[in-house]
This record gives structure tokens, C-alpha cells and sequence, in this order.
């Protein structure tokens, strides 16, 4: 009975934690808004959910948000030398293709987000058999060790979480 009601719980605790934070106001209408919100949102969207994605390990998920989170703190710091030190002719720019291990396809957008999240990169296509994700890189003068941090640092986290 619950799991009808309540499709996604998680996703509805999520909704509702949002709703709050974007009126930036705890009254009885905005939390009664932000459970009708939450209730209604998995709802109507559970059928587009075939099956859950397996996500059992909390602390990896906490790990790897740190890691995503330093990550973007730093290439900020890179970019803006980047765009304010360095002449363009010594800018590398690369398209890279990255071959991925990872199946599930909310794993895989889960990296696709992170590597746009990162100033300097940006997804910009999944093949059509979702084994390979081509990133244009702002400056790449080694595009196969881009290609193994996105590796080793993003994607086989998303293998733990995913798994």
C-alpha cells in the first residue's frame, strides 16, 4: 500500500527538502505545498521507472559528491588561468571519446552530469550502444590521461554506487 502512495520515497523526502530550501521559508503552506509536491511528483512519473536503480552504498555516495564537489572547486581555479593567462595558441582543446564499464543509464547520466558540472569539460553525445561518451575538453594536452581520471576518478565510483 505504502510502495503505491509512495512510489519513490526517497525522490519524495528529496522533492520536499528542495521545495523548502527554494522558498527559503518554513511555514505550514510551503511544507503542506512540498508534501503535495512530493507525493504527487513519483506518482505520476512511476510508470516511467521500469525498475530502481540500485543504489546501496551511502558512504560511497558521500565520497564521491566530496570528490565531485573538490573537483569543480579546482577547475574553476584552472579555467579562469586558463582563459586569463594563457595564449590561445597554446590551448589545446580535444574531443575525447571515453569508453565506459558503466550499464545502468541513470549511472551513466550520473557521470554525463558530473563531467558538465566541471568547468573545462562538457558531454556532448552518448553512442548509440552507450559504451562510449564523447567530451570536449577546454584544454587536453594529454587527452588519454583525461580519459583514465575520468576513469578512475568519477566512473569507478559510479561502479561501487551502481553496483
Amino acid at each position: 500500500m505504502m510502495r503505491k502512495l509512495f512510489p519513490h520515497p526517497q525522490l519524495s523526502l528529496l522533492l520536499t527538502v528542495v521545495w523548502l530550501l527554494l522558498v527559503n521559508q518554513l511555514s505550514l503552506g510551503s511544507l503542506v505545498m512540498a508534501l503535495i509536491l512530493a507525493w504527487a511528483i513519483p506518482l505520476l512519473t512511476a510508470p516511467y521507472w521500469p525498475e530502481r536503480p540500485g543504489v546501496r552504498n551511502l558512504p560511497m555516495i558521500i565520497s564521491y559528491l566530496g570528490v565531485v564537489a573538490w573537483d569543480i572547486v579546482v577547475a574553476n581555479f584552472v579555467v579562469a588561468r586558463i582563459v586569463l593567462f594563457m595564449p590561445n595558441a597554446r590551448l589545446h582543446t580535444a574531443w575525447v571519446a571515453v569508453p565506459l564499464r558503466l550499464q545502468q543509464p541513470e549511472a551513466i547520466t550520473v557521470l554525463a552530469a558530473t563531467i558538465t558540472l566541471t568547468p573545462g569539460t562538457v558531454s556532448a553525445d552518448l553512442s548509440a550502444d552507450s559504451r562510449t561518451l564523447l567530451v570536449h575538453c577546454l584544454h587536453a594536452p594529454d587527452p588519454e590521461e583525461v580519459v583514465r581520471q575520468i576513469q578512475t576518478r568519477y566512473e569507478a565510483r559510479l561502479l561501487e554506487i551502481f553496483s
